[in-house]
Protein backbone atom coordinates (compact mmCIF):
# COMPACT_ATOMS: atom_id res chain seq x y z
CA UNK A 1 0.00 0.00 0.00
CA UNK A 2 0.91 3.46 -0.66
CA UNK A 3 2.97 5.33 1.96
CA UNK A 4 3.02 9.51 2.21
CA UNK A 5 6.08 10.01 3.99
CA UNK A 6 5.52 13.92 4.11
CA UNK A 7 4.68 15.41 7.08
CA UNK A 8 0.93 16.24 8.29
CA UNK A 9 1.89 19.96 7.91
CA UNK A 10 3.70 19.62 4.83
CA UNK A 11 0.28 17.84 3.33
CA UNK A 12 -1.31 20.92 4.13
CA UNK A 13 0.99 22.97 1.66
CA UNK A 14 0.07 20.42 -0.97
CA UNK A 15 -3.64 21.18 -0.43
CA UNK A 16 -4.88 23.60 -2.63
CA UNK A 17 -2.17 24.46 -5.13
CA UNK A 18 -2.62 20.37 -7.23
CA UNK A 19 -1.02 22.98 -10.30
CA UNK A 20 2.01 23.63 -8.84
CA UNK A 21 3.08 20.57 -7.35
CA UNK A 22 6.10 19.81 -9.22
CA UNK A 23 7.46 23.23 -7.99
CA UNK A 24 7.09 22.13 -4.04
CA UNK A 25 10.68 21.06 -2.34
CA UNK A 26 8.38 18.80 -0.01
CA UNK A 27 6.60 17.00 -2.74
CA UNK A 28 9.81 16.69 -5.01
CA UNK A 29 11.07 14.56 -1.98
CA UNK A 30 8.25 12.03 -1.84
CA UNK A 31 8.67 8.38 -3.63
CA UNK A 32 7.13 7.75 -7.10
CA UNK A 33 4.19 6.14 -5.63
CA UNK A 34 3.33 8.70 -3.25
CA UNK A 35 3.65 11.52 -5.53
CA UNK A 36 0.65 9.82 -7.95
CA UNK A 37 -1.27 9.01 -4.36
CA UNK A 38 -0.91 13.34 -3.56
CA UNK A 39 -1.61 13.99 -6.77
CA UNK A 40 -4.57 11.77 -6.94
CA UNK A 41 -6.57 13.18 -3.80
CA UNK A 42 -5.50 16.72 -4.92
CA UNK A 43 -7.10 16.29 -7.63
CA UNK A 44 -9.94 14.66 -6.78
CA UNK A 45 -10.37 17.57 -3.61
CA UNK A 46 -10.09 20.07 -6.81
CA UNK A 47 -12.78 18.31 -9.06
CA UNK A 48 -15.27 17.82 -6.28
CA UNK A 49 -15.95 21.60 -6.40
CA UNK A 50 -16.42 21.23 -9.84
CA UNK A 51 -19.11 17.91 -9.53
CA UNK A 52 -22.36 18.19 -11.05
CA UNK A 53 -24.18 15.38 -9.64
CA UNK A 54 -23.80 13.51 -6.29
CA UNK A 55 -23.00 10.58 -8.19
CA UNK A 56 -20.05 12.24 -10.05
CA UNK A 57 -18.91 13.02 -6.08
CA UNK A 58 -19.07 9.21 -5.34
CA UNK A 59 -16.88 8.38 -8.70
CA UNK A 60 -14.21 10.64 -7.37
CA UNK A 61 -14.53 9.60 -3.94
CA UNK A 62 -14.11 5.92 -5.16
CA UNK A 63 -11.02 7.20 -7.80
CA UNK A 64 -9.02 9.07 -5.22
CA UNK A 65 -9.10 6.32 -2.51
CA UNK A 66 -8.19 3.50 -4.97
CA UNK A 67 -4.97 5.58 -4.81
CA UNK A 68 -4.48 4.13 -1.34
CA UNK A 69 -5.69 0.96 -2.16
CA UNK A 70 -9.43 1.26 -0.70
CA UNK A 71 -11.81 -0.54 -2.10
CA UNK A 72 -15.16 0.48 -0.08
CA UNK A 73 -16.14 4.04 1.42
CA UNK A 74 -18.89 5.70 3.02
CA UNK A 75 -19.94 9.47 3.63
CA UNK A 76 -22.77 9.53 6.27
CA UNK A 77 -24.58 12.45 7.30
CA UNK A 78 -25.14 12.78 11.46
CA UNK A 79 -27.98 9.67 11.35
CA UNK A 80 -30.37 9.01 14.33
CA UNK A 81 -30.16 5.56 16.07
CA UNK A 82 -33.42 4.45 14.57
CA UNK A 83 -33.17 5.81 11.21
CA UNK A 84 -32.25 3.45 8.40
CA UNK A 85 -28.65 3.74 7.10
CA UNK A 86 -29.56 4.60 3.18
CA UNK A 87 -31.28 7.65 4.56
CA UNK A 88 -28.59 9.27 6.00
CA UNK A 89 -26.01 7.56 3.28
CA UNK A 90 -24.93 10.69 0.61
CA UNK A 91 -22.15 8.72 -0.89
CA UNK A 92 -20.94 5.47 -1.02
CA UNK A 93 -19.82 1.98 -1.82
CA UNK A 94 -20.18 -0.78 0.70
CA UNK A 95 -19.48 -4.75 0.77
CA UNK A 96 -22.76 -6.79 -0.47
CA UNK A 97 -25.40 -7.03 2.66
CA UNK A 98 -23.76 -4.73 4.70
CA UNK A 99 -25.68 -2.17 5.33
CA UNK A 100 -28.52 -4.49 6.34
CA UNK A 101 -26.46 -6.29 8.58
CA UNK A 102 -25.48 -3.35 10.13
CA UNK A 103 -29.59 -2.25 10.74
CA UNK A 104 -31.14 -5.55 11.68
CA UNK A 105 -28.18 -5.99 14.47
CA UNK A 106 -28.46 -2.17 15.43
CA UNK A 107 -25.09 -1.97 15.50
CA UNK A 108 -25.37 2.43 15.14
CA UNK A 109 -26.37 1.58 19.13
CA UNK A 110 -23.05 0.06 20.04
CA UNK A 111 -20.49 1.31 17.16
CA UNK A 112 -17.23 1.98 19.31
CA UNK A 113 -16.47 4.14 15.78
CA UNK A 114 -19.74 6.26 16.01
CA UNK A 115 -18.79 6.83 19.46
CA UNK A 116 -15.19 7.98 19.07
CA UNK A 117 -16.34 10.50 16.40
CA UNK A 118 -18.49 12.65 18.67
CA UNK A 119 -14.90 13.36 20.16
CA UNK A 120 -12.55 13.37 17.58
CA UNK A 121 -11.54 16.17 15.41
CA UNK A 122 -9.23 14.02 13.10
CA UNK A 123 -9.29 10.76 10.96
CA UNK A 124 -8.35 8.22 13.14
CA UNK A 125 -8.37 3.87 12.36
CA UNK A 126 -11.65 2.03 13.61
CA UNK A 127 -9.01 -0.18 15.57
CA UNK A 128 -7.80 3.10 17.74
CA UNK A 129 -11.84 3.31 18.09
CA UNK A 130 -12.52 -0.41 19.33
CA UNK A 131 -9.97 -0.37 22.02
CA UNK A 132 -10.88 2.29 23.67
CA UNK A 133 -14.47 0.91 24.01
CA UNK A 134 -13.27 -2.83 24.38
CA UNK A 135 -13.94 -2.99 28.46
CA UNK A 136 -17.92 -0.92 28.36
CA UNK A 137 -20.59 -2.83 28.40
CA UNK A 138 -21.04 -3.63 24.96
CA UNK A 139 -17.46 -4.45 24.88
CA UNK A 140 -18.36 -8.19 23.50
CA UNK A 141 -21.07 -6.95 20.77
CA UNK A 142 -18.33 -4.31 19.51
CA UNK A 143 -16.06 -7.41 19.15
CA UNK A 144 -19.02 -9.52 17.52
CA UNK A 145 -19.82 -6.15 14.91
CA UNK A 146 -15.89 -6.25 14.12
CA UNK A 147 -15.87 -9.44 12.86
CA UNK A 148 -19.05 -9.26 11.15
CA UNK A 149 -17.49 -6.31 9.24
CA UNK A 150 -14.50 -8.28 8.72
CA UNK A 151 -16.60 -11.12 7.45
CA UNK A 152 -18.18 -8.52 4.99
CA UNK A 153 -14.74 -7.67 3.53
CA UNK A 154 -13.91 -4.29 6.01
CA UNK A 155 -11.00 -5.80 7.87
CA UNK A 156 -9.67 -2.52 8.79
CA UNK A 157 -10.57 1.03 8.01
CA UNK A 158 -10.54 4.97 8.88
CA UNK A 159 -13.03 7.43 9.83
CA UNK A 160 -13.46 11.29 9.09
CA UNK A 161 -15.12 13.49 11.03
CA UNK A 162 -16.46 16.52 9.34
CA UNK A 163 -17.58 19.42 11.58
CA UNK A 164 -19.42 22.60 11.39
CA UNK A 165 -21.26 25.11 13.17
CA UNK A 166 -23.26 23.06 14.90
CA UNK A 167 -21.25 20.11 15.63
CA UNK A 168 -20.59 16.81 13.65
CA UNK A 169 -22.63 17.09 10.54
CA UNK A 170 -21.25 13.75 8.71
CA UNK A 171 -18.17 11.11 8.45
CA UNK A 172 -16.49 9.39 5.97
CA UNK A 173 -15.66 6.37 6.35
CA UNK A 174 -13.19 4.15 4.61
CA UNK A 175 -12.15 0.20 4.79
CA UNK A 176 -11.45 -2.99 3.02
CA UNK A 177 -7.72 -5.13 3.01
CA UNK A 178 -5.49 -3.52 5.50
CA UNK A 179 -3.86 -0.09 4.59
CA UNK A 180 -1.15 2.06 6.75
CA UNK A 181 -1.99 5.68 6.25
CA UNK A 182 0.82 8.35 7.69
CA UNK A 183 -0.53 11.57 9.40
CA UNK A 184 -0.17 13.27 6.05
CA UNK A 185 -2.29 10.67 4.36
CA UNK A 186 -4.82 11.37 7.43
CA UNK A 187 -4.91 15.65 6.64
CA UNK A 188 -5.41 14.78 2.33
CA UNK A 189 -8.22 12.56 2.87
CA UNK A 190 -9.56 14.41 5.91
CA UNK A 191 -9.76 17.88 3.76
CA UNK A 192 -11.29 15.89 0.92
CA UNK A 193 -14.19 14.19 3.25
CA UNK A 194 -15.07 17.79 3.98
CA UNK A 195 -14.60 18.94 0.45
CA UNK A 196 -16.88 16.05 -0.50
CA UNK A 197 -19.43 16.67 2.23
CA UNK A 198 -20.03 19.98 1.06
CA UNK A 199 -20.25 19.61 -2.42
CA UNK A 200 -22.63 17.05 -1.69
CA UNK A 201 -24.56 19.05 0.52
CA UNK A 202 -24.97 21.76 -2.23
CA UNK A 203 -26.51 19.19 -4.36
CA UNK A 204 -29.05 17.57 -2.20
CA UNK A 205 -29.97 21.37 -0.69
CA UNK A 206 -28.57 20.42 3.44
CA UNK A 207 -26.67 23.06 4.18
CA UNK A 208 -25.79 22.67 8.00
CA UNK A 209 -29.09 20.99 8.89
CA UNK A 210 -28.86 17.14 9.93
CA UNK A 211 -31.63 15.21 11.97
CA UNK A 212 -29.93 16.11 15.62
CA UNK A 213 -30.44 20.00 14.83
CA UNK A 214 -33.59 20.13 16.81
CA UNK A 215 -31.76 18.70 20.22
CA UNK A 216 -28.78 21.70 19.92
CA UNK A 217 -30.03 23.48 22.90
CA UNK A 218 -30.66 20.72 25.14
CA UNK A 219 -30.10 21.76 28.60
CA UNK A 220 -29.33 18.72 31.17
CA UNK A 221 -28.76 19.26 34.83
CA UNK A 222 -25.66 18.77 36.80
CA UNK A 223 -27.25 15.52 38.44
CA UNK A 224 -28.69 14.73 34.76
CA UNK A 225 -25.58 14.69 33.37
CA UNK A 226 -23.24 12.45 36.28
CA UNK A 227 -26.06 9.97 35.92
CA UNK A 228 -26.04 9.97 31.64
CA UNK A 229 -22.12 9.59 32.16
CA UNK A 230 -22.38 6.78 34.44
CA UNK A 231 -25.07 5.31 32.32
CA UNK A 232 -22.60 5.43 29.53
CA UNK A 233 -20.31 3.49 31.48
CA UNK A 234 -22.84 0.76 31.64
CA UNK A 235 -24.13 0.87 35.17
CA UNK A 236 -27.45 0.24 36.15
CA UNK A 237 -29.80 2.06 38.09
CA UNK A 238 -28.85 0.74 41.51
CA UNK A 239 -24.88 0.74 41.00
CA UNK A 240 -25.78 4.70 40.01
CA UNK A 241 -28.15 5.05 42.77
CA UNK A 242 -25.20 3.82 45.12
CA UNK A 243 -22.75 5.95 43.51
CA UNK A 244 -24.13 9.09 43.71
CA UNK A 245 -25.98 8.31 47.13
CA UNK A 246 -29.81 8.61 46.17
CA UNK A 247 -32.71 6.18 45.81
CA UNK A 248 -33.04 4.02 42.44
CA UNK A 249 -36.53 5.70 41.95
CA UNK A 250 -34.74 9.09 41.89
CA UNK A 251 -32.37 7.61 39.48
CA UNK A 252 -34.91 6.51 37.41
CA UNK A 253 -36.36 9.82 37.43
CA UNK A 254 -33.28 11.66 36.76
CA UNK A 255 -33.25 8.83 33.31
CA UNK A 256 -36.88 9.97 32.79
CA UNK A 257 -36.00 13.72 32.18
CA UNK A 258 -32.57 12.46 30.23
CA UNK A 259 -34.72 10.70 27.83
CA UNK A 260 -37.58 13.33 27.23
CA UNK A 261 -35.11 16.24 26.87
CA UNK A 262 -33.11 13.73 23.94
CA UNK A 263 -36.32 12.60 22.25
CA UNK A 264 -35.08 9.36 23.00
CA UNK A 265 -37.11 5.77 22.90
CA UNK A 266 -35.23 4.22 25.62
CA UNK A 267 -31.91 4.28 27.69
CA UNK A 268 -29.61 2.46 24.53
CA UNK A 269 -30.69 5.14 22.64
CA UNK A 270 -30.28 8.25 24.92
CA UNK A 271 -26.19 6.88 25.13
CA UNK A 272 -26.24 6.97 21.76
CA UNK A 273 -27.72 10.17 21.28
CA UNK A 274 -25.41 11.26 23.74
CA UNK A 275 -22.31 10.36 22.07
CA UNK A 276 -23.38 11.94 18.81
CA UNK A 277 -24.02 14.93 20.75
CA UNK A 278 -20.82 15.11 22.70
CA UNK A 279 -22.95 15.17 25.99
CA UNK A 280 -20.76 12.12 26.96
CA UNK A 281 -16.98 10.67 25.78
Amino acid sequence: MHRLVASCSESHKFVGRPGRLAENPSFSRLSRSSQVTVSAVLAAIDRTDNAETSEEVTEILQQALASYGVAYHGLVRAQLPHEPLGDALLSGILPDGWAETYVKRKYLLIDPVVRHLGQSRSGFRWQTAAELHANGKHGKRMDRMMADASKAGLKDGYSFPVHGRRGLLAHLSIGGDPVDLQSADLALIGALASKAYWRMADLKGLGQTHPLDALDDIKLTHREMESLHYLADGMTSPEIAAVLEISNHTVDWYMNGIQQKLKAKNRHHAVALAFRLGLVS
